[in-house]
């Protein structure tokens, strides 16, 4: 059998095995406490006197009339006294008020009030017993401090826990709002920044070729925001990171400081946390966050609320560009709807007129007509047939949907019919970066198109037609179309109507998008159009966009 061992905590006397004192040992302690206290002198004096007393008063009656007796017992008298005094003032400063101070502490360590052992000192023969109470003090201030630390996280957990609600409510609520993503996510990058206290914050969307454009940041440099506005997502660990579709700590900020060939934040200093935005495992945004080292290694709860705000944020963005190819659908659709009624009812009515009307100069052939007659019949037949070949190039532009990849594929493929039906050298320039637009937009934009190419290719009798899609310095995107044609006179206010219709339609689709619409021209020297557009300025062209939806067929 292996002995029982118990652990002695600091400071703490072992207490005896035996659950009462013996005899023996409590009489042990009674003559150590005597000892400590110094009372077995005034004692032992007070018993002497006491027994010299009581001999000079057996004497005293023995001998009456001895005087020694009597002054012996006036000497034993004061010895006594002098013990009795003695032993009060040795009772009272060495057991009764260490005792005191004992009882006071022991009231303030029930009551768990700070400091209680700081007036055990001066406890004399009780220091063992005070070493104890100090010791348990000390153990309930522990208690104490462990349960108020314990009670503390528990409350800032608690805090977390409830805002981590607030802000995976407020995301699930976004994603059903009529607000745009791109504002969706203006608002969560800086609710993300403030709750892991980041110096500085990026959100990027990626387009469907690949690149990423910048939506916002907090914290950046200007110049370095508008260097990275389009980074191809294979050479930045931005979108390195969208591959697993986990979050991402980096060591160091030293990757993107060798992309931008400029120093960010001292490798140091800072970590880069990176949390992807997706959808069924598809890429479709980046949230970049710098955060102050040690960072969020080993902050679980934090990591996974950044990983659920992101799957929801790529649900909610995947919604908005699944809603914009229905409504692209939708106008596809009416086009569709409105060509087959064109087809069914105006392309007929001016195909049997033309009909009729080579009927009518098959009838007339032999019969001998004025020549003037003859000419006014030439004329309409060739507005017949001018009128029917414009109604079937609407018929085929409206037939003809939007490319899916966008708009420069659809004015790619404008430029190419241009130059295969008229032989006329067509170029076509894309020098801007990847920018995305809504369906409405890129039908304007391409109306646009169609319409100056139209004109062109009936009144220009140009040899050289170049199409150029650039961005400006500040941001602006600009669609340019020119030619080397005859040119003409701009009409003025006292032009018929008929002669402003054309530019007015124009007009009104660059309007519609919030764009600018300049047209240069002179005779002999050309014509140029140019669209001046924004891509990132989207509240002002929201406000017209449903009106421009309905409109976008016309």
């Amino acid at each position: 059998m292996t002995a029982a061992t118990t652990t002695r905590l600091p400071g703490r006397r072992t207490a005896p095995h035996s659950g009462r004192l013996r005899g023996e040992a409590l009489d042990e302690r009674v003559h150590e406490i005597l000892r400590a206290t110094d009372l077995r002198r005034p004692l032992w004096a007070l018993g002497l006197a006491l027994a010299g007393l009581a001999v000079l008063f057996a004497a005293q009656v023995v001998r009456p009339e001895a005087i020694w007796v009597r002054w012996s017992l006036f000497g034993l008298l004061g010895l006594g006294l002098a013990g009795a005094v003695l032993l009060w003032r040795r009772l009272r400063d060495r057991l009764l008020r260490p005792l005191v101070r004992l009882e006071h502490s022991l009231t303030q360590v029930c009551q768990g009030e700070p400091g209680a052992s700081d007036t055990l000192t001066e406890t004399g023969v009780l220091q063992g017993i005070a070493q104890d109470i100090r010791s348990l003090n000390e153990e309930l201030t522990d208690l104490y401090d462990d349960m108020d630390n314990r009670v503390a996280r528990q409350t800032r957990r608690l805090a977390q826990k409830t805002a981590s609600l607030k802000i995976l409510y407020d995301v699930a609520a976004g994603i059903h709002q009529a607000e745009s993503v791109e504002a969706l996510l203006l608002r969560f990058l800086r609710v993300l920044k403030e709750m892991i206290n980041a110096r500085a914050a990026t959100v990027r969307l990626v387009l469907p070729d690949g690149t990423r454009r910048l939506i916002g940041s907090i914290g950046l440099n200007d110049d370095l925001v508008r260097e990275s506005d389009m980074t191809p997502v294979d050479l930045c660990l931005c979108g390195n990171v969208l591959a697993p579709g986990d979050i991402l700590c980096d060591n160091d900020a030293r990757y993107c400081s060798r992309i931008y060939g400029r120093r960010m934040f001292a490798s140091s200093e800072v970590e880069v946390v990176t949390v992807p935005l997706e959808h069924r495992d598809e890429r479709l945004g980046v949230y970049t966050l710098f955060v102050d080292r040690p960072g969020l290694q080993g902050r679980e709860d934090i990591l996974e609320l950044l990983f659920t705000v992101g799957h929801h944020l790529g649900v909610a963005i995947a919604k908005q560009r699944s809603d914009a190819e229905a409504h692209r659908l939708s106008i596809v659709e009416e086009r569709n709807a409105l060509a087959h009624e064109l087809h069914d009812s105006l392309a007929q009515t001016l195909a049997s007129l033309r009909f009729q009307c080579r009927m009518l100069d098959d009838s007339l052939a032999g019969c001998p007509i004025p020549a003037e007659a003859r000419n006014d019949l030439a004329r309409i037949r060739n507005g017949l047939d001018e009128a029917h070949t414009e109604l079937r190039e609407l018929l085929a532009s409206f037939r003809a949907p939007l490319d899916r990849r966008g708009l420069v594929p659809a004015l790619a493929k404008l430029t190419q019919r241009l130059g295969r039906e008229t032989g006329t050298h067509v170029l076509f320039q894309n020098d801007s970066r990847p920018f995305e637009l809504s369906a409405t937009e890129e039908l304007q934009l391409l109306r646009i198109a169609q319409e100056a190419l139209a004109n062109i290719r009936k009144h220009a009798q140009a040899h050289t037609v170049r199409v150029l899609l650039t961005r400006e310095s500040g941001g602006r995107h600009v669609l340019l179309i020119e030619d080397d044609g005859v040119g003409f006179s701009p009409p003025d206010a006292q032009s018929p109507p008929g002669e402003r219709i054309g530019l007015s339609i124009l007009e009104e689709r660059a309007r519609r998008i919030g764009a600018e619409l300049r047209i240069e021209s002179e005779p002999g020297e050309g014509t140029r159009v140019e669209v001046v557009f924004d891509v990132g300025r989207r509240s002002g062209r929201q406000t017209q966009s449903r009106e421009a939806e309905r409109c976008a067929y016309s």
